[in-house]
């Protein structure tokens, strides 16, 4: 792998802040198995760092424009759902349910949604009113985005952007031009709103989301439904939601197969 290859090659090259290479495991695997080990170039302390400074400038401007919470049955809504689902975090990190979660809302028509690193999210109330959600539905996309968190999902698209950078910065060190400023923040909001995951990562979110949802109470069907409807709102036009994910028809075949997986958990939490 291109990683592998850039931490030898950083033997050789003095950098400033970097703690070098680490291989990780975000997470433990639940009972849906997800066990991919992960190559990190930035520590989680400096990312839940820049991402707590992203997500406050990103309230400020959506409070400034009068959109923040600005439906409060939206809001109180939306952090119920969220906090039947945190507990369940504690399958996958222990240290999870114990983060800074925060839950807000942002009045748009756009259809989006996101949770930055440390449990920070933001509903859109496009994607909930314009798809008519239910509970259960809204817990399938927090609990999605919940999971990009837990894994850690920015960490590692940053350390990824971040070995490029390095790259041409150890490049300039080299020749004398010296090394250029790497924004955290910058980057945390870049990868929440413009970098699409990898496939890989969407189907981590997808298996984690669904236990997670589950262990909640929600039925995981719901997961099946919210897709179909981003399918019907995509024919008019991508939503923001879509442009950073995989092929809506592929994502619900690949959850109908997973569902009977998570069901007994489901039924368990029911009781």
């Amino acid at each position: 792998m291109y990683l592998t290859r850039f931490c030898v090659a950083l033997t050789g090259v003095a950098l400033i802040g970097l703690a070098g290479c680490q291989t990780v495991q975000t997470t433990q695997p639940g009972a849906v198995g997800v066990e991919r080990k992960q190559r990190m170039l930035v520590s989680e302390k400096e990312v839940e760092a820049g991402a707590a400074q992203a997500y406050a400038q990103e309230k400020e401007k959506a409070k400034a424009a009068g959109k923040l919470n600005s439906n409060s049955a939206l809001t109180s809504r939306v952090r119920s759902v969220s906090q039947r689902l945190i507990p369940g975090t504690g399958t996958f990190r222990s240290d999870a349910p114990s983060w800074n979660w925060e839950v807000n809302t942002l009045s748009t028509k756009e259809l989006n949604a996101y949770c930055m690193p440390g449990g920070k999210i933001m509903v859109y109330s496009g994607l909930v009113d314009q798809l008519e959600l239910s509970d259960a539905e809204v817990a399938a996309i927090i609990g999605h985005e919940m999971a990009h968190a837990l894994r850690e999902h920015s960490r590692e698209r940053i350390s990824r952007a971040y070995a490029q950078q390095l790259a041409l910065a150890g490049v300039a060190v080299v020749t004398g031009a010296g090394e250029g400023a790497i924004n955290l923040a910058n980057m945390v909001a870049s990868v929440t709103f413009q970098l699409p995951h990898s496939r890989e990562q969407e189907s981590e979110a997808d298996i984690i989301g669904l236990e997670l949802m589950a262990r909640a109470g929600y039925d995981p069907n719901a997961a099946v439904s919210v897709w179909k409807k981003m399918m019907s709102a995509d024919r008019g036009g991508t939503p923001q939601f879509l442009s950073t994910h995989p092929s809506p028809k592929s994502r619900i075949k690949d959850l109908e197969a997973l569902v009977p997986q998570v069901m007994p958990i489901y039924q368990k939490a029911k009781k």
